[in-house]
């Protein structure tokens, strides 16, 4: 989606009024043109509008007052739009759910007081792209290595294996504790191996919380433009090691959510 191109020479948004408010994505530089097919959160879909100020302009649609915002397609709606923006120029994300009451508010409330701490950040994330890396151990394989691992693990194991579960509960449920607590200790020296192993090619990198009980990595990265068949190499070396042991999703490009998150 190419909604978003250097441009320069566009008009301001108008502010709205009645029962609309302002929604705001995100902050761009000024010299941001919008394709007219660009939409945002709402139903039906808000059409992006620039309000600009100096240097910077706000992403804003129109909003229905009346209306919660808070339905799943809502959020996609929202880091689908930033997303967009990010493929093509330098964007600073809104935390989703920021409403101010008209166009020229978000000049007063928000552009104006921190013009210059935005068009910094914007220069500094410039030719800079987040990727997201997810990597889910295989159930067996991490099983195995768990269990050769750990003495205790495979004691139990073995001593468990033909007996009913009534009769050995006790030791099915310390088999557990142990699993979960070595699972927890490879995620987190594999979650340390992948920021090591892309230090190279990465401008920053941070470790996000798991989402799953087999999640053995869950990084953000910052990639610079120019390195970018660096990562690339860098991630099928790791998908080419981990083969046999996981399976690596990579998200992105997107916004840099966790570098440049800007509260409202």
């Amino acid at each position: 989606m190419s909604s978003f191109t250097e441009a320069s020479g566009a008009t301001g948004a108008a502010g709205p009024g009645g029962t609309t408010a302002c929604y705001v994505y995100g902050i761009v530089p000024e010299d941001v043109e919008i394709s007219e097919d660009a939409v945002g959160v709402g139903e039906p879909p808000g059409r992006i509008k620039l309000v600009r100020h100096g240097e910077i302009a706000a992403l804003i649609s129109d909003v229905d007052v009346d209306r919660p915002l808070g339905r799943a397609q809502d959020l996609v709606a929202h880091e689908q739009l930033l997303d967009a923006a990010a493929a093509e120029v330098p964007v600073l994300p809104l935390r989703f759910g920021a409403v101010v009451t008209t166009a020229d508010a978000v000049v007063e409330e928000l552009l104006a007081p921190h013009h210059d701490q935005f068009a910094a950040a914007l220069k500094e994330i410039e030719g800079r792209t987040q990727y997201v890396l997810k990597a889910r151990y295989l159930e067996r394989p991490v099983l195995m290595e768990v269990l050769s691992e750990n003495p205790e693990a495979g004691h139990l194991r073995d001593r468990i294996r033909d007996l009913p579960e009534d009769a050995t509960r006790n030791e099915r449920i310390r088999l557990g504790e142990i699993i979960t607590y070595a699972i927890s200790a490879k995620r987190e020296a594999d979650s340390q191996d992948v920021v090591d192993r892309f230090a190279s090619c990465t401008a920053a990198a941070v470790i996000r919380e798991p989402t799953h009980e087999r999640d053995a990595a869950h990084v953000a990265f910052l990639v610079e433009d120019e390195r970018q068949a660096d990562f690339d190499r860098c991630l099928e070396d790791l998908r080419r090691d981990w083969a046999e042991r996981a399976e690596i999703r990579l998200l992105g490009p997107m916004a840099p959510y966790d570098f440049v998150v800007t509260q409202r």
